[in-house]
């Protein structure tokens, strides 16, 4: 496979090494907010970050941008921190930026002090209707030109709880006649009177997203700070803030952006994802449907798969959506190399050989997994009575049946050819059981003219004497249009069908599966073991073809 070559986020790095930017000052950060579980959006940003820091051997921060008390919380932090240490990440530094709350708050004095920023007293409505258009100039705010001594006092009483929400902000002083409208004055400090999930009832105000960024990634000297397409215009303000704190010792970031990853039939806001877990259209962020990291690991997606789903994807600057076929693919491709073989029945049809007269049963060996010949072979029991799909038999076969039918011949996978001679049904007439003949010549691998005989079809079995029952859940996409939300409320672009749970028989050999363990069960897909520990249960994560196709 080709080499690729760098992407455009290390051509700038490269450049600005080239420059002379010392490179032992390389610093990257991945900066959550704590208001939901990571989602497959997420997964570029974090790859993008580690990797980066994986080639350049720099350091990479995770930070939690908790400024938004009303929406945080310790469980959205600890899940975090265990997703990415999922992946295989390890960062350098844990930061929060309410660690710099302190510092932020004596920033902000020095903007009033220097006439950058002022105190606003008009509502939230008022200020809205003063922004102007893209084609517009903005108004400025009558409060302006507040004495800063006035702005000054006022903010001091804002920070000790003097003033209830919504009777001032802090913004800053820039321009109202910007092109850039995020420039017109943008909020800085907002009264907030909610306890965090770490100072506690410590502040009464809250400094906003784009002040306390640019302005945190100062404060740890991160080098690179890599966004998100959405932030571009969000740049400019980032570099006035950064100026307007001046002068600065060491390194000075520098904002840069990416495109987000969009994936169809999926939706990768917190925000929404919070509403299917409010209304409990989903079981939690965890859910095998949802598109969190915590749901796609309980689906039996592996940490390998999802990063090289990121790597396959690219970094770049241009916005598309990917098909959600490819990370099927991805995860496809990997359990394929590492997943045991096992045999499971979903819809069981009793099929019963005639002429087999071993009482006992037998042994048959069965390839652990193919793709790796050193995890040699195991033993799985095959007997008179046995359990196959019942998709595999028609009585009255249609054009292009391959499989189980009345006279003709198929091979039960490791074991035998048989051919059905004859049904058995209730009083419905449903079928019950199929009688079967065996050629008991024609074993695999007994490298007989009868084993060698070429069949147009194998199927999979179980032994009906040794099966155990297991509780098999069937995924399938979450939503049932390509961009949900669009034309209606996501709640109505909800399928139905994404789960169906099935009783299944399973060979004995699963009753000591690991929790989370993933096997490929044998011309169904791949599943993983839940952990479940009142019955055998396993998760479809994936089937063995691309089931997107149209």
């Amino acid at each position: 496979m080709k080499k690729k070559g760098p992407n455009f986020i290390e051509q700038i790095i490269e450049g600005d090494i080239a420059k002379g930017f010392d490179e032992k000052n390389l610093r990257f950060r991945f900066p959550p907010e704590p208001n939901g579980y990571l989602h497959i959006g997420h997964l570029k940003a974090i790859c993008l970050n580690f990797n980066l820091g994986k080639k350049y051997n720099s350091p990479v921060n995770l930070r939690f941008d908790d400024t938004n008390p009303e929406k945080e919380a310790k469980e959205y932090v600890d899940a975090i921190k265990y997703d990415i240490n999922w992946l295989g990440f390890d960062w350098d530094k844990e930061c929060y930026a309410s660690d710099y709350f302190d510092q932020l708050y004596e920033w902000a004095i020095i903007l009033i002090e220097k006439n950058k920023a002022y105190i606003d007293s008009q509502t939230s409505d008022q200020i809205a209707s003063q922004k102007g258009t893209p084609t517009q100039p903005g108004q400025n705010s009558p409060f302006r030109d507040r004495p800063k001594e006035e702005s000054l006092s006022i903010f001091e009483g804002m920070y000790k709880g003097v003033y209830d929400q919504g009777e001032h902000v802090l913004r800053a002083k820039i321009d109202m006649a910007s092109p850039n409208m995020l420039m017109r004055d943008p909020v800085i400090y907002r009264v907030m009177k909610v306890s965090h999930h770490r100072t506690g009832e410590n502040w009464n105000i809250y400094p906003m997203y784009d002040w306390t960024h640019g302005e945190s990634d100062y404060i740890e000297q991160v080098s690179h700070s890599l966004c998100t397409l959405e932030f571009e215009p969000h740049r400019e303000l980032y570099d006035w803030f950064l100026d307007a704190i001046s002068p600065l010792k060491g390194v000075r970031p520098k904002q840069r952006e990416f495109s987000r990853l969009n994936l169809s039939y999926t939706i990768t806001s917190k925000r929404k994802l919070a509403q299917l877990v409010d209304k409990k259209m989903v079981s939690g962020w965890d859910d095998p449907r949802m598109p969190t990291i915590s749901g796609l690991r309980k689906r039996g997606y592996t940490p390998q798969s999802l990063k090289n789903f990121a790597v396959t994807v690219g970094v770049s600057k241009r916005e598309n959506v990917i098909d959600a076929s490819l990370l099927e693919f991805c995860v496809r491709a990997h359990l394929n190399e590492i997943a045991p073989r096992a045999m499971a029945v979903i819809n069981p049809l009793k099929i019963k050989i005639a002429n087999y007269i071993k009482k006992e049963g037998e042994v048959i060996n069965f390839e652990i997994n193919p793709q790796n010949k050193e995890e040699g072979k195991r033993e799985i029991k095959f007997t008179k009575e046995l359990f196959i799909e019942k998709e595999d038999f028609q009585e009255n076969p249609e054009d292009g049946f391959f499989r189980l039918s009345p006279g003709e011949e198929v091979r039960l996978k490791n074991a035998y050819i048989i051919k059905a001679v004859d049904v058995i049904k209730d009083e419905k007439g449903s079928i019950t059981e199929v009688l079967c003949e065996y050629d008991p010549k024609s074993k695999s691998g007994s490298n007989t003219p009868e084993s060698n005989r070429k069949v147009k079809g194998t199927i999979h079995w179980v032994s009906a004497k040794e099966a155990v029952r297991a509780k098999i859940n069937i995924y399938d996409r979450l939503f049932k249009v390509e961009e949900p939300g669009k034309n209606t409320t996501i709640e109505n672009d909800i399928n139905e069908n994404s789960l169906v749970t099935k009783e299944a028989f399973v060979e004995p050999y699963l009753l000591n599966a690991n929790d989370g363990q993933q096997y490929q069960f044998q011309r169904l897909g791949y599943f993983v073991k839940t952990d479940n520990q009142k019955t055998l249960e396993f998760n479809k994560t994936v089937g063995l073809r691309d089931g997107w196709k149209k």
